[in-house]
């Protein structure tokens, strides 16, 4: 499967409008959101050529588990709402092969101070696992970040 290296994903607000965020926090455990991806473009690495194929890369793996789980917390949050990842701790356990239909999982298992957001995160392959473990987001006002 080819594929454009430098095609863009459509940005988080573009996937949730703002007219689609409830006006109150909807965060609780158990709400899960599944994407499907294709393992192409910067996704892919062969280790340099040391490999023989091309894969998903580990990097790759990590980026789509973080924006599924952007979504996740953003369609659930008011307007003025977002979220910044700060720890994630996963294992790349199999190879998916370029050109693969993967899926990725998000799961909120708790939700800390209405704001410490815990999550069980998956990527598989049919019925393979390629990547499992956890991933942690904090829940901010978008006004506090600042812009140099």
């Amino acid at each position: 499967m080819s594929s454009n290296p430098q095609r863009k994903l459509a940005s988080i607000g573009e996937v949730v409008p703002e007219s689609d965020r409830p006006a109150e926090a909807t965060l609780e455990p158990g709400l899960e959101r599944v994407d499907e991806f294709a393992v192409e473009g910067r996704l892919v690495t062969d280790v340099g050529g040391t490999i023989g194929a091309s894969v998903l890369s580990t990097p790759g793996m990590v980026a789509v588990m973080e924006r599924n789980t952007a979504v996740l917390s953003y369609q659930n949050l008011p307007q003025g709402k977002a979220t910044v990842g700060f720890e994630i701790c996963v294992k790349h356990v199999a190879a998916a092969l370029e050109g693969a239909l993967c899926k990725v999982r998000s799961n909120l298992r708790e939700v800390v101070d209405g704001r410490k957001l815990r999550f069980d995160v998956e990527v598989t392959d049919g019925d393979r696992t390629i990547g499992v473990g956890t991933h942690e987001r904090r829940v901010i006002d978008v006004g506090e970040v600042k812009k140099d």
